[in-house]
């Protein structure tokens, strides 16, 4: 073996073991549009397009990933969103 597949193989491996969490927001009747298009701005810095674009998703489909990425990054990033009162977890 070539010590450049033995590099491309090493880096698929390192890919594959990277876990990438999500956190998901679930449909609720108590929030407004608004309210849930502000924090997802404010805690996982959405566009206020990408917000809005959740918020219906979450609206229609009764979910939608709302941030990918590291479960450090995204445990406080849910956090934030569970005080707001939004029904949200990392999985």
């Amino acid at each position: 073996m070539s010590s450049k597949e033995k590099i491309q193989e090493d880096v698929l491996v390192e890919e594959a073991v990277d876990k990438q969490h999500e956190i998901v927001l679930y449909n609720d009747d108590v929030n407004t549009f608004d309210h849930v298009i502000e924090m997802l701005i404010y805690a996982c810095d959405h566009t206020a397009i990408q917000a809005e674009q959740c918020a219906i998703l979450v609206h229609y489909k009764g979910q939608c990933t709302v941030k990918t990425g590291d479960y450090e990054d995204l445990a406080p990033r849910c956090s934030v969103l569970l005080e707001a009162g939004l029904s949200a977890e990392v999985i």
